[in-house]
């Protein structure tokens, strides 16, 4: 007879024990052991929360190189069945050798489970006809678990589930995940002692009254944004570090349908666009996605919502500050384009109509679709075609975590017909689905790739741009992780084309992702493996640090109404010298939508106390030397990166913390 030591770790997580009797069978390559009931010193608590017990499996001869393992559980007549969180099982060959199983998934019936060996492989180096067996058996279940569903036309296509509880459980919030957000979410108007403002559908009559309310709850950030809102530096600041890096451009030539003049914005003669152009030195924001929509009615009064263009000068200083602001797209007599030459709140009116602007086209656009919606593709398609012995899973799955269960709440109470956004903001209903489909038919592969991202939009060497410093040192920190792990299994670009799997990956992303548009220049196939590698890398980065740029911040930026105002219920005005400060809290959104706005962002910038931090890896997918050695690397990488973003911010009036990797989550997680 021979002895294989098996130990089982049993998660950490609440509710991970279970009171069942759980069994066991080996499979090697020259045999199998008999289904063995797991009965230790510690009795029926071998598989409490958090607990390693240990056992022994006797065979009659050496199962040769174990291939997989095979758990079941079954409940005993006191006991129902209940719900397990195994995270992994070792196993000591009577040879010597250690086998890790990794696990991490809940097991909820009495069904048998196979999982394999935790050594990473490909389909191409599965040669055991179990080990593929099992690879098979796998991808079918995952196929009915995952199935893809259409959401709306023309946006991408999302998990099909009846809600959360009907998601796979390994997919699911944790207890604490769950019981914070939910928290959170009932308590959002409460914590902010906004409660009692929530039914007043009345506009603000006294700037006083609306400090009152900013004041019961507040960051560091939204202090500095409540003192300099109405500043031209602090405005152009904004499109820079704010939470939409996304907007500015560099501009060369000036559109034809934003008719500027020298004289408008140097009426001293002290410069001329076209110089100012030549060195570099002019921006552009143009919100033309939003031109022509059916806005809002909220509270039974119609809403507005403007398409305008916003051109930024750097001035020698470094200060990038606005110079001219037309707020329809079409040039027209009651179309003006204002300046800071104007009267104090002609001017403060059409930076309100921008931000307000900014406001719908992040949440939708560079929020909600390019990380959040885009997230969940990654994830549903790794889910489904990826099984859990392939390295790509052991890469991307903890950069899935929550993703799924986030996205279906995001679209219950978010973007549904009753939904916040669709009932409180200028764009909800027919626009919101008008700017998403506007949005994703100019969605490109570059776009999504920071390197390129920046360099397109031509802003390589604008001064204090904090999100690109930071940006690109992760993109790179990221790239060489992905990069020397895949490279690792990955020796050629052959194996990449013979890769069915990875091939089936990318497949369904370019079909329910970017709905089979070549014109988005995501690829169909992989066929080397440096496409492989930065592919990786833009989708670890969407979901982690991309997603935190353009999150985080919302109730920094956001939670000072003025600055972000989520509607506006006055048209613009037409002829310049007739807004004052009554016009301007006439325009702002009723109390009602000005709390509720603030509640849904401060929920959604609400960290969870379970947050993993990009690069932590609490679940250890991988057992080879090589790729352990690489997360440590990568770890180290980006605790280096963290310190350097602190010192820098040490010495900044206002601190940029949203990409520092401390404070990054590993996926999309709210």
């Amino acid at each position: 007879m021979v002895n294989y030591d098996v130990t089982v770790f049993t998660a950490n997580l609440l509710n991970a024990t279970t009171l069942n009797n759980v069994h066991i069978k080996l499979v090697g390559t020259e045999g199998e052991s008999n289904r063995k009931w797991l009965v230790g010193l510690k009795g029926a608590s071998s598989f409490v929360i958090g607990t390693t017990s240990s056992f022994t499996v006797s065979c009659s001869a050496s199962l040769g190189k174990l291939v997989l393992i095979e758990l079941d559980k079954k409940h005993l007549p006191l006991f129902p069945e209940d719900s397990w969180f195994p995270a992994k099982v070792e196993v000591k060959s009577p040879e010597g050798d250690t086998y890790t199983f990794p696990i991490y998934r809940w097991i909820n019936d009495s069904e048998v489970h196979r999982f394999r060996e935790g050594t990473a492989q490909r389909v191409i180096n599965d040669n055991h006809h179990l080990g593929r067996y099992a690879r098979q058996e796998e991808l079918k279940q995952r196929a009915k678990d995952y199935r893809w569903h259409v959401y709306a036309e023309g946006i991408p296509h999302c998990i099909k589930t009846e809600g959360p509880l009907s998601l796979p459980p390994e997919v699911q919030f944790s207890f604490t995940k769950k019981t914070e957000f939910a928290y959170t979410a009932a308590t959002g108007l409460a914590e902010l002692k906004l409660k009692g403002l929530a039914d007043r559908k009345v506009k603000w009559t006294d700037m006083n009254d609306l400090n009152r309310v900013f004041w019961c709850k507040r960051t560091s950030i939204s202090d500095y944004v409540h003192e300099h809102w109405k500043e031209d530096a602090f405005f152009g600041y904004q499109f820079l570090n704010g939470v939409n890096p996304m907007m500015i451009q560099r501009c060369t030539t000036l559109p034809k349908i934003f008719p500027v003049t020298d004289d408008m914005v140097f009426p001293s003669g002290q410069g001329s666009l076209t110089d100012e152009m030549k060195k570099g030195n002019i921006f552009l924001c143009d919100y033309k996605r939003l031109d022509g929509l059916k806005p809002n009615t909220i509270n039974g009064k119609k809403q507005y919502l403007m398409a305008p263009l916003v051109l930024l000068h750097k001035r020698p200083d470094d200060t990038l500050m606005p110079i001219a602001i037309q707020l329809k797209q079409t040039p027209a007599d009651d179309n003006p384009i204002f300046l800071p030459t104007d009267s104090e709140y002609d001017w403060l009116i059409a930076k309100i109509f921008v931000r307000s602007a900014e406001f719908n086209e992040h949440q939708l656009n560079v929020h909600l679709l390019r990380t959040h919606l885009l997230a969940e593709v990654f994830a549903v398609s790794l889910l489904r075609n990826i099984p859990m012995v392939h390295p790509l899973y052991k890469l991307l799955i903890p950069h899935t975590r929550y993703t799924l269960q986030i996205n279906f709440l995001a679209r219950l109470t978010l973007i549904s017909p009753t939904g916040v956004f669709t009932q409180f903001t200028s764009s909800g209903g027919e626009a919101m689905t008008t700017i998403l489909k506007r949005s994703m038919s100019s969605l490109t592969y570059r776009s999504l790739c920071i390197p390129e991202d920046i360099a397109d939009r031509g802003l390589e060497d604008v001064p204090n741009f904090y999100y690109r410093d930071d940006g690109l040192k992760l993109w790179d920190i990221i790239h060489r992780f992905v990069q020397g792990v895949l490279s690792y299994y990955y020796k050629k670009d052959t194996e990449v084309q013979d890769d069915p799997e990875l091939q089936k990956w990318i497949s369904d992303i370019f079909e329910h992702g970017f709905l089979s548009q070549a014109a988005t220049g995501i690829p169909e196939r992989f066929t080397t493996v440096a496409e492989l590698v930065k592919f990786v890398t833009m989708v670890i980065f969407t979901g982690s640090a991309q997603h935190s740029a353009v999150n985080s911040g919302q109730y920094d930026y956001g939670g000072w109404m003025p600055n972000t105002p989520t509607s506006l219920q006055l048209p613009p005005p037409t002829t310049k010298g007739k807004t004052s400060e009554e016009t301007m809290l006439q325009t702002f959104p009723d109390v009602n939508v000005t709390v509720q706005g603030m509640s849904t962002v401060w929920l959604l910038s609400k960290q969870s106390s379970d947050f993993v931090p990009l690069g932590q890896y609490p679940e250890d997918h991988f057992s080879e030397d090589t790729p352990c050695k690489l997360i440590k690397a990568f770890q180290e990488e980006l605790k280096v990166l963290s310190a350097a973003i602190k010192a820098r911010n040490e010495s900044l009036e206002l601190p940029y913390t949203y990409m520092d990797p401390a404070e990054v989550e590993n996926s999309v997680a709210i």
